[in-house]
C-alpha cells in the first residue's frame, strides 16, 4: 500500500511510529524557519512538520502550496504542551516528516478550501465539482450519506429483505411524470425509458415468490423543479407480501427511529397513528 494510515486516524496510540501519509496540502505555515504542513485526506487533518535538519524534505515543503498532492513519511511525536488541538482528532500529535514526494503540484484553486464558512457561489462550485468535494462539508455530507445507506441495507437485511437492482433501461411506463427517453443506436427510431419507480419490476419480483424486496433505487421524472423533487433522485423503495398494513408500519417506523438515534443522537417514541376516517376529516 502506499500509504500506512489516514492522516485523520492518526492518535496518541501511533507516537514513535514511522507513517507513510497520502493527501493534499491544506495549509502551509512558515514559522521561522520551521514549516508546518495541515495535510488532508478524506478522514481528516493531521499537523506535518519539517525542520531545516532535513534539507531536502524542508526544500520540497519550501516550495509547496495549498492542494498539492503529496506523499510523507516522517516519525509521529506527541506535539508540544499548549500547541494541541482538541477540535482534531488527530490534535494531541504531529508528524516530523524526513520524505517529502509530489505526487501532483497544483494551481492556486479558484476558491479556498480551508475556510468551511466561505460563501461560494452555486456556479462556481459546480464548475469546479472536484474542488468542492474536498470541501470539508461536502465531505462530511459524503461520509454520512454513506453511513445511512450502510445502516438501511443492514436494517432490511436483518429482517429478511433481499437487495435486488431492478432494469433502469426500460420500455414507458403509465406513471404520474413524463419519462426521460434515451435513443437506442442498434434499433434506430426506437427510446428506452428511464424508470421513474421500480414499480412494475418489485411487483414482479412479488409475483415470483420474492416476498420481501428491498433497493436504494435511482428514479428519473421529466418533470419540473419542486422544493422536495428532482428530475434524478434516490428513494429507498420495499415491496413485501404477506404482511398487514401494521406489519409495515412497524418496519419503517422501527427503521426511521434508528436511524435518527445511531446517526444523529435523536431519540423519539414510536409515531401517533390515526385512521383514513380521522386524517380526512382533520387534514383534508
Amino acid at each position: 500500500m502506499m500509504r500506512t494510515h489516514y492522516c485523520g486516524t492518526l492518535t496518541e496510540t501511533q507516537i514513535d511510529q514511522t507513517v507513510t501519509l497520502c493527501g493534499w496540502v491544506h495549509r502551509r505555515r512558515d514559522h521561522g524557519g520551521v514549516i508546518f504542513l495541515d495535510m488532508r485526506d478524506r478522514d481528516g487533518l493531521v499537523q506535518v512538520v519539517i525542520d531545516p535538519d532535513t534539507p531536502e524534505a524542508f526544500s520540497t515543503a519550501d516550495k509547496v502550496r495549498s492542494e498539492f498532492v503529496l506523499k510523507i513519511t516522517g516519525r509521529v511525536r506527541r506535539r508540544y504542551e499548549g500547541t494541541e488541538n482538541a477540535n482534531m482528532v488527530s490534535g494531541q500529535i504531529e508528524v516530523l516528516a524526513k520524505d517529502i514526494e509530489v505526487l501532483a503540484a497544483s494551481e492556486t484553486p479558484p476558491f479556498p478550501l480551508n475556510d468551511e464558512n466561505t460563501n461560494i457561489s452555486e456556479e462556481v462550485r459546480l464548475k469546479y465539482r472536484f474542488l468542492d468535494i474536498r470541501r470539508p462539508e461536502m465531505l462530511d455530507r459524503l461520509r454520512f450519506r454513506s453511513k445511512l445507506t450502510n445502516l438501511i441495507r443492514n436494517y432490511f437485511e436483518d429482517n429478511g429483505f433481499l437487495d435486488v437492482e431492478t432494469p433502469i433501461l426500460t420500455r414507458a411506463t403509465p406513471e404520474g411524470a413524463r419519462d426521460y427517453l434515451v435513443p437506442s443506436r442498434v434499433s434506430n427510431g426506437s427510446f428506452y425509458a428511464l424508470p421513474q419507480s421500480p414499480q412494475l419490476f418489485k411487483q414482479l419480483l412479488m409475483v415470483g415468490g420474492i416476498d420481501r424486496y428491498y433497493q436504494i433505487a435511482k428514479c428519473f421524472r421529466d418533470e419540473d423543479l419542486r422544493a422536495d423533487r428532482q428530475p434524478e433522485f434516490t428513494q429507498i423503495d420495499v415491496e413485501t407480501s404477506f404482511m398487514s398494513d401494521d406489519d409495515i408500519m412497524d418496519l419503517m417506523e422501527t427503521l426511521t427511529i434508528k436511524m435518527f438515534k445511531e446517526l444523529l443522537n435523536v431519540n423519539f417514541d414510536k409515531f401517533p397513528r390515526m385512521t383514513y376516517a380521522d386524517a380526512m376529516r382533520d387534514y383534508a
